[in-house]
């Protein structure tokens, strides 16, 4: 699976198309709820997913990148697919993909991913698949589903070498993920929202808009939150494991998101929002993994989502003295992600994860020295290095937060998990 990442992101439909036409078109029947967005689209996954699971529903889960195993793209019930099935499924895809590859038209990773759940989801029956964007939208391998609802989470700068440079020209992309008469719901704002809207009326779609206004925390814990949301139906007051005060848009538009399939006859009780919520769980996202330093693994990896972390340092974790662990790849806009999340920081450890992406950690310490005001900046080749030396700084009461970049905290949760089963 893992060679066919040479032929990179290639945009268009057309391949993954071929390839789902020549394994039975395993995506046609699904019903699913297709989600976009800059920042936050894991989180709204899953809290749709474990509210139609708390439902009583069979439900497929497809997301991308993953923290630390493959099997965590494709899950059903909570249970990511076997070693068995992948290789059941990839024997399964692997004739189609070679025809392909002679015809000249070698199909991506994530297009050959993308295939391989749809046939999974398909062939075990669910009976709601939530589907998470790869890579902007409208040319998304993802793209060939026509969803019971589409979610647009919020727009921000990204990927603007693929997506464009403007907030406009991304929600265009992010947008045409929008079909004929399928309701949208969205956290844009702005020109971006604009842009979503207009979209929408030209297919006659319409578009719940989850603002600010529409959710605020009630209250908070170390270990959870409360958000009170005004619905299109009703008025919500949940918990939620998942920190960060941003998680507040994110539950409410994942509400929104299930009203509009309660509008089109999807049974889902109060008690099953209740429920689904408080259990949902994305790890890597403000995950804490420790309490004594407490650590904190958040995934923040472009300039929106390292400001909603910073946020939530400032908000939740006003006193501590934090130490950052920071590993950001070198297609993102680093200069930006480092003058937000720097401030908050007495020491900040800076190191790569083995993912090709990864910026080299001499290249982020020349950007970080530029930046540094009073903050001891370091340099450590590796993730757990980088952890090691962190955990050497800080004290029983500090905090160490590790961001920048999906591939560091998964790496940092593997090495976190693997030494508490040592020890």
């Amino acid at each position: 699976m893992y060679s066919f990442d040479k032929y990179g992101w290639k945009f268009g439909l057309e391949r993954v198309s071929l390839l789902l036409q020549r394994l039975g078109d395993p995506q046609k029947g699904l019903r699913c709820v297709h989600v976009a967005g800059t920042n936050g689209k894991g989180s709204v996954c899953q809290y749709v997913a474990s509210v139609l699971e708390a439902a009583g529903y069979h439900v497929g889960v497809y997301i991308s990148p993953h923290l630390q195993w493959f099997s965590e793209r494709i899950v059903i019930d909570d249970v990511p697919i076997s070693g068995e099935d992948i290789d059941r499924y990839v024997a399964r895809v692997r004739p189609v993909v070679e025809q392909m590859i002679a015809e000249g038209e070698p199909p991506t990773f994530f297009e050959i991913t993308t295939a391989l759940a749809f046939l999974y989801f398909k062939e075990k029956k669910v009976e709601y698949a939530v589907v998470e964007v790869g890579l902007g939208g409208r040319f998304d391998a993802t793209n060939v589903i026509i969803p019971l609802v589409s979610v647009i989470t919020n727009i921000a700068l990204e990927h603007t070498e693929i997506l464009g440079k403007t907030e406009e020209k991304i929600a265009a992309e992010k947008a045409g993920i929008i079909k004929a008469s399928v309701p949208v719901v969205t956290a844009a704002s702005g020109s971006a929202l604009a842009v979503i809207k207009d979209a929408a009326t030209k297919l006659g779609s319409t578009v719940v808009v989850v603002d600010d206004k529409k959710w605020r925390r009630t209250s908070r814990s170390q270990s959870s939150q409360e958000f009170r949301v005004q619905g299109e139906l009703r008025e919500y007051t949940v918990s939620t494991g998942m920190l960060g005060v941003y998680q507040g848009q994110n539950v409410a538009v994942a509400l929104a998101a299930l009203e509009q399939l309660q509008v089109q006859g999807v049974f889902i009780s109060d008690q099953a929002i209740t429920e689904g919520i408080t259990e949902a769980f994305n790890p890597g996202r403000m995950e804490v993994v420790s309490d004594e330093p407490l650590i904190v693994l958040d995934g923040a990896h472009n300039p929106h989502g390292m400001a909603m972390l910073r946020e939530t340092l400032d908000q939740d974790f006003p006193e501590m003295n934090i130490v950052l662990v920071v590993g950001i790849c070198h297609d993102k806009d680093v200069r930006r992600m480092l003058e937000i999340i720097m401030p908050v920081a007495s020491t900040v450890v800076l190191t790569r994860s083995s993912n090709p992406r990864a910026c080299q950690p001499q290249e982020l310490l020349e950007l970080a020295r530029s930046l540094a005001e009073k903050q001891d900046v370091l340099v450590c080749a590796t993730v757990p290095e980088a952890l090691g030396t962190a955990m050497s700084v800080a004290g029983e009461q500090d905090l160490i937060c590790v961001t920048g970049s999906l591939f560091t905290v998964g790496e940092a949760r593997t090495y976190l998990f693997e030494e508490a089963a040592v020890s």
